[in-house]
């Protein structure tokens, strides 16, 4: 498959997926999902590659799910997009984790939505200090997806993680780091090396240790994960055919306020 959305680099044992869509801040749609799927396919096969390293293009990590997208079906029944999405990112999320390979999240920008599933997926979280977290969902009448009701409780606690989903408050990249949601903050202009510097020491480390390790850290979550993403994937669904849902996408492209009604 040639790619129009991601780039995909391997060099020294480090393969690299670049998200590349800047202009929409990497906002995940249907492409990209089916190109992500593909490169970690790619990655996992390659026996040259002993790490993955996950980063964006341009000032953002990923904006989450593309509203645009999604607004394109408003008149239909915008829950197919989302029906449609969480097929292949729900499938990328699982990879990443069952992915016999160390996977570095290298976070230059805002991480929101979707894109803070993604980052918290990966194995070893990497942050510029100009990164923000957003978990975005509920703020548009939407319930999280991409394991993030998953991942976020067992990384900060059940009470910070509701406080963070129902009042869906940013995070910055100081912050994330004091509530181990990040192994490290680094200067902007250092993330590309620190990232390396990590990953090349993974590359040449034990990779059949690294590759239990990571099994055995699965085991008491991989069963639990497939059964939470399929019912992250059922509510994202039925909350993408909701009048809320509908009135907080035209609130946020009409740039003002929503007015949700409950229904």
């Amino acid at each position: 498959m040639s790619y129009k959305n991601i780039i995909l680099e391997e060099e020294d044992g480090v393969a690299t997926i670049t998200l590349n869509r800047p202009n929409s801040f990497n906002a995940l749609n249907l492409e990209i999902g089916r190109e992500l799927v593909d490169a970690i396919e790619k990655c996992t096969k390659d026996v040259r590659a002993k790490v993955l390293v996950i980063t964006g293009a341009g000032r953002a990590f990923c904006a989450g799910g593309d509203l645009k997208a999604a607004k394109e079906r408003l008149d239909g029944n915008p829950s197919d997009f989302f029906r449609d999405l969480t097929k292949f990112f729900h499938r990328v999320i699982l990879d990443i984790r069952m992915m016999p390979k160390p996977v570095i999240a290298s976070i230059n920008g805002p991480a929101a939505g979707a894109g803070f599933s993604l980052a918290l997926a990966c194995d070893i979280r990497i942050a510029s200090e100009k990164a923000i977290f957003k978990q975005a969902y509920t703020s548009v009448g939407l319930v999280p997806d991409g394991g993030l009701t998953f991942h976020l409780p067992k990384l900060v606690g059940l009470g910070k993680a509701t406080e963070l989903i129902f009042l869906d408050k940013g995070i910055s990249a100081g912050e994330a780091e004091k509530l181990s949601l990040v192994n490290q903050v680094v200067p902007e202009e250092k993330l590309k090396e620190a990232t390396l510097e990590v990953a090349k020491r993974l590359a040449k480390g034990p990779s059949l240790a690294f590759a239990r390790a990571k099994a055995l850290l699965n085991k008491a979550l991989i069963s639990s994960l497939e059964s939470q993403l399929e019912d992250e994937r059922q509510g994202v669904i039925v909350s993408g055919d909701t009048e809320d849902f509908r009135e907080a996408l035209l609130a946020f492209f009409e740039r003002r306020e929503p007015k949700f009604k409950g229904k």
